[in-house]
């Protein structure tokens, strides 16, 4: 009786933080890594709570991402938890590793992450005992995440750029490092990048990479366990110290304070540091101003929303691991125009549709992409009006918007109309009636002939080719 009633105790604190996760990860990574999780046992004497995931590749997969945003999230929930395991469910089959390219390990690294072969010392080195932590086992350094596999474009160039500085042999003019970009956009590939290169050009050096949570969870156990001056020593014996999500260092004063007097020790002795959030440091929740005030004191480096070319860029580079596989252009273009919330689900994307075609021995196709990736697609979709294309158009063009709606046909005015009633039928789903509407009450067939003008007008004219692809950008941003 008393088992069942901790079980329905569980269940109802894992419902509660589901629900947390599902706020801070959003619908999509909630839905298919966190949503699956049950709690299994717990053992009250230790303190330990077992969480099960259907398959081997799953568990693997949690484990290594929200292993500590779980484990946080279930000691405040129930201060009695002091361990969360991540295993398989006892009563599923354990399927084997889906291996989608060279080998390597799934990441969720926004780049096409290349995958290091086991005989690189460098691999090695990164998994064993040239980094220090401050719990057990490596750092949490993943080798793939590299410079090399990290694809550069406008949006990212300047954090790119400053992360190789941090990484170089020569001291850099600029420290703390503090990488802000939304979701998925590669400011973990870049932390990883930084220790994995520093690594290579100081071969002695001692590093640690952690989240803020992670930070959070070591000071408080630190703190329960009377340890803090080893705690202390350790952490500022760090020669690079990457911390990530640093948004989630809210609350406890203390542990705020004790990084505080870490970052200045660390900065004193000519060391290190990187931070990565989803917000500039003044927009941070809950931190004090002086910390505040440390995390802006270097160089703040924005990774924008990747812009269409630079989305195709990841994609070519991404197939590079899938040789085997004929992906069309047309299906590149696709991807590339259609998600464009952030690069881990542009990746995530493709990597479904190719396990997809693989798995059942079907082609690559649009159709197959348009069936398959249907909650990304949606989730990614910006309702763009008429009305906004026109503005855009007019704006473009240096016209009057009336003349959207207006009878002259001057070619100033008719070809600019043309290619807003092309781009209202790329971009929405309105039919040839409805956009002739919109335009002046013209007539379905008027619309037809602006629609296959400008295609064809697109394959042998660059000047309006150039036009039509600044407008998709502008309207697609």
């Amino acid at each position: 009786m008393e088992e069942d009633q901790e079980a329905v105790n569980l269940a109802a604190d894992w419902a509660d933080i589901s629900q947390g996760l599902r706020k801070d990860l959003g619908h999509q990574v909630h839905s298919q890594w966190i949503r699956p999780i049950q709690p299994g046992n717990y053992c009250k004497e230790t303190g330990t709570l077992d969480l099960y995931l259907p398959t081997e590749f799953s568990a693997n997969w949690v484990n290594d991402r929200f292993a500590d945003r779980l484990s946080l999230a279930w000691k405040i929930a129930r201060p009695d938890v002091r361990h969360v395991r991540i295993l398989v469910h006892p009563g599923r089959r354990q399927l084997p590793e889906l291996r989608l390219g060279g080998g390597g390990r799934p990441s969720s690294a926004p780049a096409n992450d290349s995958a290091q072969g086991s005989g690189d010392p460098l691999s090695a080195a990164l998994a064993g005992d040239s980094f220090a932590s401050l719990g057990q086992g490596p750092a949490g350094i993943d080798a793939s995440q590299t410079f090399t596999s990290f694809v550069t474009g406008t949006a990212n160039v300047l954090a790119f750029n400053a992360a190789q500085r941090m990484a170089a042999t020569e001291r850099p003019q600029f420290s703390p490092l503090y990488l802000k970009a939304a979701t998925g956009q590669g400011k973990t590939h870049l932390l990883h990048a930084i220790g994995h290169a520093y690594l290579a050009n100081h071969p002695h050096a001692r590093i640690f990479y952690c989240s803020a949570e992670r930070f959070m969870v070591e000071f408080v156990q630190a703190l329960r366990q009377n340890q803090m001056i080893e705690f202390k020593a350790r952490l500022r014996g760090f020669d690079l110290l990457l911390v990530d999500d640093i948004q989630f260092i809210i609350g406890k004063a203390s542990a705020q304070e004790e990084l505080l007097y870490t970052i200045d020790a660390l900065l004193a002795e000519g060391k290190r540091l990187v931070f990565a959030a989803d917000r500039a440091p003044q927009a941070l929740d809950g931190v004090e101003p002086r910390l505040l005030s440390r995390l802006s004191m270097g160089l703040v480096a924005d990774i924008l929303p990747a812009d269409i070319e630079l989305r195709r860029s990841i994609l070519e580079n991404r197939l590079q691991r899938f040789a085997s596989i004929d992906v069309p252009a047309d299906v590149i273009e696709f991807l590339a125009r259609t998600i464009n919330r952030n690069v881990r689900e542009l990746v995530g994307g493709l990597n479904k549709l190719i396990a997809y075609a693989q798995l059942t021995g079907q082609e690559v196709s649009l159709q197959l992409a348009e069936e398959q990736l249907t909650d990304i697609l949606s989730a990614n979709r910006r309702r763009i009006t008429i009305d906004e294309i026109q503005r855009t158009v007019c704006q473009f063009y240096r016209i009057d918007r009336t003349e959207m709606s207006s009878k002259r046909r001057a070619r100033a005015v008719v070809r600019p109309r043309q290619v807003a009633m092309y781009l209202a039928k790329v971009l929405t789903p309105r039919s040839y009636p409805e956009i002739g509407r919109k335009f002046g009450g013209r007539d379905h067939s008027t619309v037809i002939h602006a629609v296959r003008l400008i295609e064809e007008l697109r394959t042998r004219d660059a000047d309006m080719d150039g036009d039509v692809r600044s407008l998709l950008r502008q309207l697609e941003s």
